[in-house]
């Protein structure tokens, strides 16, 4: 296991009150012994204009992954803070949820790096993303 925090589906939601992750109605929705999953709808909220999924929500998803991830591989009062994000977009979404799985390519005691993949209802890949934290 990597996480060096306890944290159940619960509390991890109730993070997202009242912020951005509340808005966008993003849960968390599996946490296991090294990855931390999430869901977000595809909807008027995270659509872009023409009516696909917005490529800034679905960073928004990846940032939130990453960044709870981090948070969880720390102790005390430590806390992570994004140094770098980046994603390729590489198929449409419409409608549906998408579900975010993230994974430590490197968790380290200053700098952490996350892979989050976003996949359709459909199990295919939409999304891939790298977040580099720092560890505060």
């Amino acid at each position: 296991m990597i996480w060096k925090r306890s944290a159940t589906l619960d509390a991890l939601n109730a993070m997202g009150e009242g912020n951005m992750v509340g808005l966008l109605d993003i849960r968390f929705e599996r946490l296991s012994d090294d990855s931390l999953e999430a869901t977000m709808p595809v909807d008027s909220r995270t659509h872009q204009p023409f009516g696909l999924l917005h490529g800034g929500a679905s960073v928004v998803l990846a940032e939130t992954l990453g960044s709870v991830a981090g948070y969880l591989c720390t102790e005390g009062d430590e806390k992570v803070v994004g140094v770098e994000v980046n994603a390729n977009h590489i198929r449409a979404v419409r409608s549906g949820r998408v579900r975010g799985v993230c994974k430590a390519l490197h968790a380290g005691r200053r700098h952490q790096v996350w892979q989050i993949e976003i996949f359709d209802e459909h199990g295919k890949l939409c999304c891939t993303s790298r977040l580099t934290t720092a560890v505060v």
